[in-house]
């Protein structure tokens, strides 16, 4: 008769091994609290002593005592002597030194040591700790051993007496003894801890082999199933729960064979129809795919000739500048902008001087060069939100927005020199060319037309008065109100 081992006895016994591993982790603690226990007692003891050390140390006597040639100073020697004395005490003790700190450098000050590596007053102390930072201003140790030059040692540190924060006396305990009491203590732990896991883990493996072997059996199934293998049984029996799982794998198998068999006959029968339906598809996109070129075609070609005819209708083709009708709808914009600040714009009218002799004695070629060169260079001397448009022949009219008369004065000079005192090019020859400005403002409840005239006849009246100058509009040079 066999015996049914049921899977409820078999995680009992893989909860008493947990058991056991537990204990490993019940150790492992207690080790990690004696390790704390003597770092912690050692620490106490550090702090008592450089407590008690810092009282009967003044540094009145040393705050003179800087670099090495000060070792001579009779408080030097008293406070090296006593220190050494100190250390002679304890055996415990490997360093007894006073430091000082300026600004973020320390500085040794006395060292006991009494071997040739003794650091002398005013040898810098390299490594930045901050427990030796805190020293100078209440008693503090090492949160763990230190290794420098000298050795490696668990430090303590206190201000001294009349310090006022700038002096410290440090001890330095021998580590030797600290790391063969915890390298004994680690053994012992880690024996310990070794053993519990090795009883733990044979007595696991022994067990979970006989849980799970089953069910690697299943998994195996499960992957024979995935790559199409369904005709192989599970012959395997564990005598418990598991073989109705194992039982069930098998009519699953079956099911999965016959249900296979049918898909095979019913995919075949569907990859026909899918066979015709791509053809069907693939001659309605060639269809698609011409006509939609023959209007993708149209389409950018009436977006070209669109976008040539708004720009025909707002610039001039020769300066590539606004034409008369882009200013005008600027100026509205202008308007409703300027209503809505209450803040004024200024409008500049250009008349070329004399530009008809340069077309007469040059040719029109070269006028239009000299006229593109001049739309260049007023464009270049205007702001990006100001607007610059050919009125006429060789008129132009500027917009300054959100500028009043005076600063719109101030532009317009700019401009005049800007095309008066450098010449232009034609032909390899250098053209000088001026032009007369009139500058005019306008104000809330004006009519844009009129200030377009007043700039105009102030650009005139810049014409009687000898041209290449700038005149304001005729209101203003009269005095009368705004």
């Amino acid at each position: 008769m066999k015996f049914k081992l049921t899977i409820c006895l078999k995680l009992f016994l893989s909860h008493t091994i947990a058991v056991l591993m537990v204990s490993g982790s019940i150790g492992t603690y207690f080790y990690t609290s004696a390790a704390s226990s003597l770092m912690d007692g050692l620490k106490e003891r550090l702090q008592s002593s450089a407590a008690l050390i810092s009282q009967v140390i003044d540094a009145e006597k040393i705050c003179t005592v800087v670099s090495a040639s000060d070792v001579t100073q009779q408080g030097y020697l008293d406070v090296l002597e006593k220190l050494r004395s100190l250390k002679r005490m304890n055996p415990d003790i490997a360093f007894l030194y006073v430091m000082r700190q300026e600004g973020e450098k320390i500085f040794f000050v006395v060292d006991s040591d009494e071997t040739e590596k003794q650091a002398l007053p005013g040898q810098q102390y390299s490594l930045h700790l901050p427990s030796l930072l805190k020293g100078f201003t209440s008693v503090t140790v090492d949160d763990e051993i230190v290794s420098d030059e000298w050795g490696a040692f668990l430090s303590g540190y206190a201000p001294i007496k009349n310090g006022v924060g700038k002096f410290l006396v440090g001890i330095d305990m021998r580590a030797d003894k600290i790391y063969d009491k915890y390298q004994s203590l680690r053994i012992s732990g880690l024996v310990s801890l070794i053993t519990s896991v090795a009883l733990a883990f044979l007595f696991s493996r022994f067990l979970s082999s006989k849980f799970t072997e089953p069910i690697h059996m299943a998994i195996a199934r499960c992957m024979a199933i995935a790559v199409g293998k369904l005709d192989e049984q599970i012959t395997m029996r564990t005598n418990d729960e598991l073989d109705q799982l194992l039982n069930a794998f098998n009519e699953m198998s079956a099911t999965l064979a016959r249900t296979e068999q049918k898909k095979r006959e019913a995919f075949a029968a569907l990859q026909r129809s899918k066979d015709e339906l791509e053809i069907r598809v693939r001659q309605r996109t060639a269809d698609l795919n011409e006509v939609n070129h023959r209007l993708s075609n149209e389409i950018a070609q009436r977006i070209i000739a669109q976008t040539a005819l708004e720009e025909a209708a707002r610039i001039d083709p020769l300066t590539r500048l606004y034409n008369r009708r882009a200013m005008m709808e600027h100026f509205d914009h202008e308007i409703a902008r300027s209503t809505r600040s209450r803040r004024p714009f200024s409008i500049v009218f250009i008349d070329l001087d004399y530009f008809k002799k340069v077309n007469d004695a040059m040719g029109h070629d070269a006028g239009d060069c000299v006229l593109v060169e001049i739309s260049i260079r007023m464009k270049n001397m205007l702001r990006s939100q100001d607007s610059i448009g050919r009125w006429g022949g060789e008129e132009f009219v500027v917009l300054l927005s959100e500028t009043k008369l005076s600063d719109g004065t101030i532009v317009a000079e700019k401009v005049r020199r800007g095309i008066a005192e450098a010449p232009f090019y034609a032909h390899g020859e250098e053209v000088f060319v001026t032009a007369s400005f009139g500058v005019a403002e306008f104000r809330k409840g004006a009519d844009i037309n009129h200030v377009i005239q007043a700039a105009d006849e102030a650009a005139y009246a810049a014409k009687m008065k000898g041209r290449n100058r700038v005149e304001i509009e005729k209101t203003r040079q009269e005095g009368q109100p705004s």
